[in-house]
């Protein structure tokens, strides 16, 4: 039993997540357009089929692709051990029999199906708070009162089954975009370019960053309760431009020629596209669809997918070197995105057909990633470090 959890798969918890993530989300996707190809019937789950999307893409797809990087990045911020063997083991564990709950209903007492759904981001908000605190890393406490409220919103979803929650709950993954990619996508712009000879310099922003942390906070309050009024325009208004303003000293144009860096680029600025989409929302001119999968399908699709295959390269030992089946995948992901948020602009007959192609597209571009990266999370590292 010792020998299995030492095994490297359950070393860092980047690999089990990003593993069993990517996986399930591209099964999800193919659910979801062969429900709307009318090739398959929804499974005996208590949420009904929108439901059912929205709430697996943040708390079954999105939250282990979080979890799997805070799990290696705290680690690294505090110096302390990783949570590993069977500490990740359980965790798992845990994300497993939530996915297990919400997609098939098994006639259990409604309190038991609430605890086995909602126990994973406790479990791993606990996970990550000991490290934290032992190290009194001050300036990541946040990421526990994110996840706090993750934990709340899903609670709130499953008792009232309300939209809102679920917009709440995905204001928090965008403001955990918001300052990861604050910190990340300047520094690994700037030092891949200086490899390459380019002499870029990154530029503190902590001004900017904390007034992009209140635009955040004030659409989070807006879009829930005030949605469809002039105070979603301007608290999304100012985030927009606010994130937009951080991108000046990102070094976007020479990062284009890198896939590595251009999807984490790409990414934020779907960000920033996806607010000022839903400022337009607020004023009645954009649907509220188009600006929720700008803000999903586009920045998390991009983040998530260029950050787990950053990390992987980066933790095995690996060069930071796009392979064409990696530049691929990140193609079809943007594909995806553009599909499902544009296509309803110009065809708004072809909902259906939309929603299809833009989930094959997805599942394909997250199957690629599975394919290719799978090998990698399930093997020790190439330069024999330890796992």
């Amino acid at each position: 039993m010792s020998r299995l959890f030492a095994h490297p798969f359950l070393a860092r918890g980047f690999r089990p997540f990003f593993f069993f993530g990517s996986l399930y989300s591209a099964l999800c996707l193919l659910v979801w357009g062969g429900f709307y190809a009318g090739v398959i019937v929804p499974g005996p789950s208590f949420l009904d089929p929108v439901s059912w999307h929205a709430h697996e893409m943040i708390f079954g797809f999105t939250i282990a692709i979080v979890a799997g990087f805070l799990l290696t990045a705290v680690a690294n911020w505090t110096g302390g051990a990783p949570a590993r063997q069977l500490h990740l083991a359980l965790l798992c564990m845990l994300w497993m029999v939530a996915r297990l709950v919400v997609n098939i209903d098994m006639g259990l007492p409604s309190w038991l199906t609430m605890l086995l759904t909602t126990a994973f981001i406790p479990a791993l908000a606990i996970s990550l708070s000991i490290p934290l605190i032992r190290s009194w890393s001050k300036r990541n406490f946040i990421f526990l009162t994110l996840l706090t409220v993750l934990f709340a919103a899903d609670l709130c979803f499953l008792l009232t089954l309300s939209r809102t929650p679920l917009y709440v709950a995905l204001m928090m993954i965008l403001t955990m975009v918001s300052l990861i990619g604050g910190r990340i996508i300047p520094s690994f712009t700037v030092a891949a370019l200086r490899r390459k000879g380019v002499m870029a310099f990154q530029t503190d922003q902590p001004r900017t960053d904390f007034i992009a942390l209140i635009t955040l906070i004030a659409t989070t309050l807006a879009l829930t309760f005030a949605p469809n009024t002039i105070w979603l325009s301007g608290a999304a208004g100012a985030a927009a431009a606010i994130h937009a303003l951080r991108m000046r000293h990102y070094h976007t144009l020479p990062a284009m020629r890198d896939p590595m860096l251009w999807i984490l680029h790409v990414g934020y600025s779907w960000l920033v596209l996806g607010f000022l989409m839903l400022a337009l929302t607020g004023l009645g001119v954009t649907a509220i669809a188009s600006v929720i999968h700008a803000l999903t399908a586009g920045c998390i699709g991009s983040m998530c997918l260029g950050m787990m295959c950053r990390v992987t390269l980066g933790h095995t030992g690996r060069q930071q070197h796009a392979s064409k089946l990696t530049v691929i995948a990140f193609s079809l992901v943007q594909a995806a995105a553009l599909f499902r948020v544009f296509g309803p602009m110009v065809l708004p007959n072809q909902m259906s057909t939309l929603i299809i192609v833009s989930a094959a597209l997805w599942s394909a571009a997250y199957g690629l990633y599975f394919i290719g990266y799978a090998p990698m999370l399930v093997s020790q590292r190439v330069d024999n470090q330890e796992a």
